[in-house]
């Protein structure tokens, strides 16, 4: 367990570092308020960490939602547009001397 958790909190750090620091910020907030009864202080800290966390799985649903097609590259037309040339023949005579 104590492998797995610090491996969490990196990825979760790296991935969203505002929503991440004002969770913690939040967390500790109302930790301070809760041990010191200041319930304004803790009511602070679970304001702030409520809304990072809101606002974090909003946009994870934003990225679920919006399904990525890949983009196909050509690069050139399927079909021509201009018309195709003739064939060339070689005449057989000989050149004049």
């Amino acid at each position: 367990m104590n492998a797995v958790l610090p491996r969490f909190l990196k990825s979760t750090y790296r991935k969203d570092p505002l929503v991440s620091v004002l969770i913690t910020v939040g967390v500790v907030d109302a930790l301070i308020g809760g041990f010191d009864d200041s319930w304004s202080l803790f009511a602070f800290g679970l304001g702030t960490a409520g809304v990072a966390l809101a606002f974090k799985l909003w946009r994870v649903q934003q990225r679920r939602s919006i399904p990525e097609e890949p983009v196909v590259q050509h690069y050139l037309p399927s079909r021509s547009s201009s018309p195709t040339l003739p064939t060339l023949t070689v005449s057989k005579k000989k050149p004049p001397q």
